[in-house]
């Protein structure tokens, strides 16, 4: 004899499960988008070099090797195509779209702060 209660729950419970499996499968569409843009410890209060400019203060804390790695990360967030082997091996080309840094879609606090980074660069006797 068949169990009426599970026949009629079945439908149910199969429609539960897949407006769960719906969800689940949505849930990613529906989350916010990452930044684009690195951010970094103990820069400013975001940290973020396209949201606000760095104080100098700040960028003198960093190794000239760390100035370098974040000067030439905006630029390469930025789509700019590296020409150096150092860069090479730290960025990848593959997503570029030019070698032309002038050219490239910086918004204003990434140009002051890639300004910055280069007057803390010069000052600290770093080498390009």
């Amino acid at each position: 004899m068949p169990d009426t209660m599970t026949d009629r729950t079945a439908p149910a419970a199969r429609h539960r499960a897949s407006v769960f499996l719906a969800a689940l499968v949505a849930a990613p569409l529906a989350m916010p988008a990452a930044a684009s843009a690195a951010c970094y410890e103990d820069l400013g209060s975001t940290g973020c070099p396209d949201r606000e400019v760095f104080a100098y203060s700040d960028l003198r804390k960093l190794s000239c090797q760390n100035l370098w790695y974040v000067r030439n990360n905006i630029y390469n967030e930025a789509g700019l195509c590296f020409r150096s082997a150092a860069a090479q091996q730290m960025f990848d080309n593959s997503d570029c779209t030019t070698y032309d840094a002038a050219t490239l879609p910086l918004n204003g606090n990434e140009q002051n702060n890639i300004a910055r980074i280069r007057k803390v660069e010069k000052e600290k006797g770093c080498t390009k």
